[in-house]
């Protein structure tokens, strides 16, 4: 690997790590309301929501909202078992599972 893009990773990961335990940091000094942090407690889901929703409506770049979508089958699957479960490690199991079995044993 050339230098360059070691000392870039490097950069990278520097600038990142600066940025954000910079805001932690700060934000444990700073007296935010309690409105505030309610509103930030929705923060972390309306980021998974961003990746998620693309990856289950648009598998192939495309909207693809039918019965042949693998991802969203094992997503409407996966929300249930959540739901009911509220098991992290059991979602992740069935989610997985779900995939496997569309794909290996249906041919999806």
């Amino acid at each position: 690997m050339e230098i360059e893009i070691v000392a870039l990773i490097i950069g990278i990961a520097a600038a990142t790590f600066l940025t954000r335990s910079a805001f932690v940091f700060t934000y444990k000094k700073i007296k935010v309301s309690g409105s505030c942090n309610k509103w930030m407690a929705y923060i972390p889901i309306a980021i998974f929501t961003t990746i998620l929703v693309p990856a289950l409506l648009l598998p192939e770049g495309e909207l693809d909202i039918s019965i042949q979508n693998e991802y969203l089958i094992a997503g409407a699957i996966v929300l249930l078992v959540a739901s009911r479960t509220r098991s992290l490690a059991g979602t992740v199991v069935i989610g997985i599972s779900v995939i496997l079995f569309l794909r290996y044993v249906l041919g999806f």
